[in-house]
């Protein structure tokens, strides 16, 4: 047994932890979890605990059943919420199995960490700094009803009492109780609507952020009376909530983006790989964007890009070149505007990584970059400077992706399977669908 898991060990006596919730995600990227006694962690450390892998979305075939979830170590914590004056409750991300200790080929966990190492053979370190929105409800609607914020203020906005600060106050403290730092926080444009900016990390340690973030957020939301939502798109007439990352590859300690003198200090590097997404991103924008209602939020523009382009410091663009700091080259990096704060972390850097990568490896040009306001220009106009538009609903981002080598040799054949089965079927349930619209529209003179 290794250091970590003697930590671990030891500091289920040192802080009276009775309960060991083990997390791992299915395929859409919902959180799943089994507590275990303390007393039954040593062995699940070297044998897993075993579970039925059909019963999760996206896992197994009934006839293949059969799996385990095996802790990591490096992600224990204590949960805040759960360790008031009694005994704690602690939690840790699992890794699953097969019976005969290969990676599950369905976990998306495994997904990630098997492109990060097909990076790491190349030289390179992916790093992850999520923008993540959400917005906060007075209580959880009643069906078919409009969700009722939590306040009225805009972007930036300090108000006096305020419920948001009050909440972010409370869930940044439990973050960072769990060894998660936050950079920023603040009101969004949206009524009830939030920010809270996480700190650069690896995509595997953002990606666990991302899982423990949304359960945090969610979990102060109950103590507090109100309702936490990551819905892409809860308002016809409000911004909907996006999840804008910034993303850099180092080479050891050098960031492989920063080439001093460059323009905008871009390196040859990291113009590949902006162009690989690009050149990419429709194919992968069902896994970006993996909601009906995703397609929603990039539908009108303002902070959510509908075109496939990039610019410098222009926040209208698919990708942003944020301007360059003097004598910051470590902080060189692209922001990726597409990716919303419901997606699979997992699965969602994953594709990301190996788009930017396709670029780097097949030496992708990268194309003129959007100067101005893209939703400014005309259709006419945006056709003469190259500038195509992503997929407008799921269903068109299912019907490239289902073309997509790239997306199925990053995904496995199974995850990708399954996850463009799951995605037609959620299509076909929504376009079968009445909406309020159409009765309200129709009823009174039809």
């Amino acid at each position: 047994m290794g250091k970590q898991e003697d930590f671990v060990l030891r500091a289920l006596e040192e802080r009276d932890v009775r309960f060991v919730r083990l997390w791992f995600t299915d395929v859409l990227g919902f959180l799943k979890s089994v507590a275990v006694a303390p007393a039954e962690l040593e062995q699940a450390f070297s044998e897993g605990i075993g579970f039925d892998g059909s019963s999760i979305e996206g896992f197994a075939r009934v006839y293949e059943s059969d799996m385990l979830a095996k802790p990591d170590p490096s992600t224990f914590q204590i949960l805040p919420w759960r360790s008031g004056d009694g005994p704690s409750t602690a939690r840790m991300f699992c890794d699953i199995s097969m019976p005969d200790g290969s990676p599950s080929y369905a976990d998306p966990r495994y997904v990630l960490k098997r492109t990060l190492s097909t990076a790491a053979d190349k030289g390179f370190t992916f790093y992850t700094h999520p923008e993540i929105e959400f917005y906060l409800f007075k209580d959880v609607p009643a069906s078919g009803a409009e969700p009722i914020p939590v306040d009225r203020s805009g972007y930036f906005d300090h108000t006096a009492q305020s419920r948001g600060a009050d909440f972010r106050r409370e869930a940044i403290t439990m973050l960072e109780a769990m060894g998660i730092s936050v950079e920023f926080s603040h009101h969004e444009g949206g009524p009830g609507q939030q920010e809270i900016d996480l700190r650069y990390a690896d995509a595997l340690t953002t990606a666990d952020n991302i899982m423990t973030f949304r359960t945090v957020v969610r979990e102060v939301a109950l103590t507090q009376g109100i309702w936490a939502s990551f819905m892409p798109k809860p308002f016809t007439d409000q911004p909907g909530s996006g999840m804008h990352t910034h993303v850099s590859l180092f080479e050891g300690d050098n960031n492989a983006f920063f080439e001093a003198g460059a323009e905008y200090q871009l390196s040859k590097t990291g113009r590949g790989f902006i162009a690989g997404i690009l050149k990419h991103a429709s194919e992968i924008s069902c896994v970006t964007n993996q909601w009906v209602n995703s397609y929603k939020r990039m539908l009108w523009g303002a902070e959510a890009p509908s075109y496939v382009c990039w610019g410098h410091n222009n926040r209208s663009a698919m990708i942003r070149v944020p301007m360059y700091k003097p004598l910051k080259g470590q902080s060189t990096r692209v922001e990726l505007r597409t990716l919303d704060a419901a997606c699979n972390p997992y699965l969602a850097y994953a594709v990301v990584l190996a788009a930017g990568m396709k670029g780097i490896e097949e030496g992708y040009e990268l194309p003129r970059e959007a100067e101005d306001d893209v939703w400014s220009l005309s259709e006419r106009e945006r056709k003469s400077l190259g500038i195509d538009p992503l997929p407008k609903s799921l269903h068109d981002a299912i019907e490239i992706a289902e073309d997509s080598e790239l997306l199925a040799e990053t995904l496995g054949e199974h995850v990708f399977d399954f996850f463009l089965r799951n995605k037609r079927a959620e299509w076909d349930d929504y376009r079968g669908q009445v909406s309020a619209y159409e009765r309200d529209r129709m009823l009174p003179v039809i």
